[in-house]
């Protein structure tokens, strides 16, 4: 749309040097929703008419007129709009962008209020029927870099980013950075001209581009990476080694290429108007007076005056960022976090290498002197019990840090070294390790130094296996998980940027990418220091930030106990791992191979003919186009849904479904247990060494990776077969400890439901009692059946079940499971009463806290989407049952390595937790004991916090294999 109404004053480019253009181009689609988002509703007084967006865009929209002036800043300036929803895409895919809801009620008469705005403000405005923003976007950014000008686009938005290279970047207004290929690289793995290559395969749920099934962003990056593009790699799909992908990448080929096309950007849409119209120029002060009075923006009107920004200092687009560029915004809680201070300087020269004990006895001293010190160690793997040290970094104060190397070494060379033409290369200056180590030990086992990490458990694992306890310790990603958990991640970066302002520098800028990435062993010392440095003195700063929120806002006792002691407990138990038995996964794998290839055999004698039993394709067209079952239904793609709920459904009366089935099954749990659990084995001493994640889930409960060891199936023959293969060393046994339906236990005691609270004092079934409560059965007369509806009720309640998945688990109709959930809250009201009491609070404060004061921030209940208000709603039902279920396990872990030696009992170890269950390995002859010190504690955990109204009961068992013993 031109602005045909636009005052006709003089253009004023702001710059005489440089390219003959440079055009910035405003995503304004992206801007109105981010400015509908961020702030609460607001009216405009005189006659109630929405105006929040507008206010929240004409803050934005003034903010990027005032910062942009300098001789960086555009001589062209536009804003971009989306015309309609359908476009050119639509005709190649009538379901582009079909799951996307109607735009909010009190948004769509904000539209052409913005529009009028951004002409007020003296920006041109543009958009084009059939076309996005985006096309528009893209045509307007290659005819400016085209005719030898640069072009901005001031945008965070990820499809944006193909169009970045040469002459072409993006400015996010959000965090007042330029995004270039390195930002591109570090989003999506690959450089920007391969950007539509890896969207093609992962897809885009929120535009409906369907990709390729199962891919994600990193396997995406990994296979672009290797085969160069898109084409080549699924001209040579049938030359991958693993058959899910290889399968997927086969079958979705033409959906992968329609994918391609939807995320391109074109740059050949008919431009409306010349780059020439875009000529930068003042407001009128008139039109933009009236508009603003209009809106009745009177904050505003007196910020922007006339509308002729001066030009700040430092404001030009290289700058670094001294303040968030987020407009301001009402709390919409009293506890909402404070916004981020302002940018602090970090000076990188400051950084001082250490390569002399005087200049490590030097800090160490300055440590000790301080009391607090920031701690970080550098390594050559992710891996911290296989890892080798390359150095420790220590800070003291702002720009007061160093690194100490110990293992740098130059990078190999070609013909260098002993058989090379060249000479080695020269030796790194640096401190002997086991000097330098025994030195630190000094102080970071002193009791009177605090040491400060960021996910400190990495380096108290590293550090512990050169014999050192690196304690007392703080860990400023736990203490912003207790201070912000639900609210945002709590990774460095992340806090960094929002408490600090600060980008910190990423591996990948000293070490490389790819295949030319080296070790941290081989990073240049300068690079490395200022590196490893840095993260030491950032993670002090956090510290001294976030440490007093705990006590201004009453969380130090949730730090306390339930966050601060655990990481030495799991660095103990990663280090110990869980040995297995490398004979009986290979035994297993094979096994599951030979059974894949039976019901292969068999799958194809029921089909009348052979087929790739791991080709969702190839099985729709057997299922729906040979053999007619019913039920059938095409995807957006064409083809036919075979998914595992579709299969489930036809194998209640058919056959070849039920069997392609078990062939899945078999075929993830030799994918994703017997082999990977082989290749994740300790040659050495055949263990698995798991990690755990603290902060990973917002109720508290831990996660484990590489491998994850707490998804293994319990109640499948298969599954219990790999859990066979989880052994004790020998004249060991292991001891498996469950805690007993904990989350139904501490329903009835949150929610006060008196009916199931004397069912579990009296100790009885709990499900027979609920069926007996429900149904008038008599708990004599109970049948399984019964018994099985009741259960079913009892776990899905925690979660918010509806009478739709009732109806799915039970295979009944939706009405019956209907009048099963209806009955079960007029037996039990506590129950309704506990869960719209608790969506109440979370709509009211915008958390939840468990009986241990962890709060649970649930930021959904209040989004524009009914999908996720409805997740909110159960997460606000589960998370106070779930996260205490989560802080009790922890509280038991923390106190159990000292309950253990207290007894005697120091050969006894702690090696897995999954969810309500712990794993022990122990001497034989101490099992029996073991057992009841691990029942006391951990059925004591609660106390003396909490008081519980009903017994915690735990099952604990002996054996010779994690299955028998569980």
């Amino acid at each position: 749309m031109t602005d045909a109404a636009a005052p006709e004053t003089p253009d004023r480019p702001l710059t005489q040097d440089g390219p003959a253009v440079r055009l910035w181009m405003i995503d304004a689609s992206a801007y109105i929703f981010r400015a509908y988002h961020a702030l609460p509703p607001l009216t405009r007084k005189s006659d109630g008419l929405p105006v929040g967006a507008v206010q929240g865009y004409c803050n934005m929209l003034w903010k990027l007129i005032r910062d942009m002036r300098g001789p960086d800043g555009p001589t062209h300036l536009v804003a971009i709009f989306d015309h309609s929803e359908k476009t050119f895409r639509n005709q190649m895919y009538d379901q582009y962008k079909a799951n996307r809801s109607a735009p909010p009620e009190d948004l769509i008469p904000q539209f052409p209020l913005v529009r009028e705005a951004t002409a007020a403000f003296g920006v041109h405005c543009v958009e084009l029927p059939g076309y996005e923003a985006d096309d528009l976007i893209a045509t307007y950014a290659c005819k400016a870099r085209d005719a030898g000008g640069e072009a901005v686009i001031v945008s965070s938005d990820k499809d944006l980013m193909q169009l970045i290279g040469p002459s072409v970047v993006m400015w996010d207004p959000m965090k007042d950075r330029k995004l270039a290929e390195e930002a591109v690289f570090e989003k999506f793995g690959v450089t920007p001209d391969k950007v539509v290559e890896v969207q093609a395969l992962i897809g885009d749920s929120v535009d409906n581009i369907p990709g390729a099934p199962g891919i994600g962003p990193k396997t995406a990056a990994q296979l672009i990476g290797e085969y160069g593009d898109l084409d080549a790699l699924l001209a040579r799909a049938h030359e991958i080694k693993q058959p899910k992908r290889r399968e997927t990448l086969i079958a979705f080929a033409d959906q992968i290429r329609l994918s391609r096309e939807l995320c391109r950007l074109t740059c050949d849409a008919p431009a409306p108007e010349p780059i020439d119209d875009f000529a930068v120029r003042d407001p009128d002060p008139e039109r933009l007076g009236e508009f603003l009075d209009r809106m009745e923006f009177r904050g505003l009107r007196a910020r922007v005056g006339d509308g002729k920004a001066p030009q700040k200092d430092g404001s030009a687009f290289t700058a670094r960022p001294k303040m968030p560029s987020a407009p301001v915004m009402a709390p919409r809680y009293g506890d909402v976090a404070p916004a981020p201070a302002e940018a602090q300087s970090f000076d990188m020269d400051a950084y001082e290498c250490v390569q002399t004990l005087e200049a490590l006895d030097r800090w160490i001293a300055r440590a000790k002197e301080a009391g607090v010190v920031g701690f970080d160690t550098e390594t050559d793997s992710l891996s911290a019990t296989h890892a080798g040290l390359c150095g420790v970094s220590l800070a003291v104060g702002p720009n007061e840090a160093c690194y100490v190397p110990l293992t740098h070494e130059a990078a190999p060379q070609a013909g260098e070294g002993l058989f090379g033409d060249g000479p080695a290369p020269e030796p790194i200056a640096q401190i002997d390790k086991p000097t330098a180590l025994s030195r630190l030990k000094t102080l970071l086992e002193d009791p009177a130094v605090l040491k400060v990490t960021q996910n400190g458990k990495y380096d108290l694992a590293v550090m512990a296996r050169r014999g050192i306890v690196v304690s007392p310790i703080d860990d400023t990603m736990l203490i912003s998980y207790v201070l912000d958990g639900g609210r945002h991640p709590h990774g460095m970066d992340e806090l960094a940027r929002r408490h600090l302002g600060h980008e910190p520098t990423t591996f990948k800028s000293v070490a490389g990418t790819g295949k030319a990435q080296k070790s941290f062993r081989h990073v240049e010392l300068k690079p490395a220091t200022c590196y490893a440095a840095e993260d030491a003195d950032v993670t002090l700063r956090l510290w001294r930030i976030l440490k007093p929120r705990l006590a201004e806002e009453g969380l130090v006792t949730v730090y306390e106990t339930l966050e601060r002691p655990l990481p030495a407990v799991l660095a103990e138990m990663e280090r110990a791992g869980v040995r297995v038995d490398p004979a009986r996964l290979r035994r297993l794998s094979s096994e599951f191979g030979l059974r894949m290839a039976e019901l292969e055999q068999r799958a194809h004698q029921l089909a009348g003919r052979p087929f790739n039993v791991g080709s969702p394709r190839q099985i729709g067209e057997i299922l729906f186009g040979e053999m007619a079952l019913p039920g059938g239904r095409k995807t957006a793609s064409g083809q036919w849904g075979t998914e595992a709920s579709v299969l489930e459904e036809l194998a209640l009366t058919h056959e070849l479904p039920r069997v392609l089935l078990d062939w899945r099954q078999l075929s993830k749990l030799k994918g994703t247990y017997t082999d990977a659990l082989i290749e994740a084995m300790d040659p050495e001493t055949d263990r698995v060494h798991t990690s755990y994640q603290l902060a990973a889930a917002s109720t508290g409960r831990l996660a484990s990776s590489d491998p994850n060891l707490q998804n293994i199936p319990i109640r499948t023959e298969t599954g219990r077969e790999i859990r066979q293969a989880f052994i004790p060393a020998d004249g060991h046994v292991l001891i498996s400890a469950d805690y007993s339906q904990i989350e139904l236990r501490l329903l009835a005691h949150i929610g006060d439901i008196p009916e199931l609270k004397r069912a579990f004092a009296a100790g009885l079934d709990i499900h027979a009692a609920t069926a007996s409560e429900m149904f008038n059965v008599p708990l004599d007369q109970m049948d399984p059946e019964t018994r099985r509806r009741a259960k079913a009720i009892n776990f899905g309640i925690v979660y918010g079940i509806s009478a739709f998945g009732l109806a799915n688990q039970l295979g009944i109709d939706q009405g019956e499971a209907g009048a099963y959930i209806k009955t079960y809250f007029e037996r039990f009201p506590g129950i309704r009463a506990y869960m719209d009491a608790m969506k109440a609070r979370v709509r009211e404060t915008g958390r939840v806290e468990t009986l241990f004061g962890r709060r649970i921030h649930i930021a959904a209940i209040l989004s524009k989407s009914a999908a996720e208000r409805a997740f909110g709603e159960r997460a606000a039902i589960n998370a106070p049952i779930q996260g205490a279920a989560a802080d009790i396990i922890r509280r038991a872990m923390v106190r159990m390595p000292g309950a253990l030696e207290a007894e005697g009992l120091s050969g006894v170890k702690m090696l897995l937790q999954v969810h309500d269950e712990l794993v022990f390995e122990a001497p034989a002859g101490e099992a029996e004991a073991a057992i009841a010190v691990i029942r006391r504690v951990m059925e004591g955990a609660a106390e003396p916090a909490v008081a519980l109204s009903v017994p915690l009961v735990v099952e604990a068992r002996a054996a010779g294999n994690w299955d028998e013993a569980h």
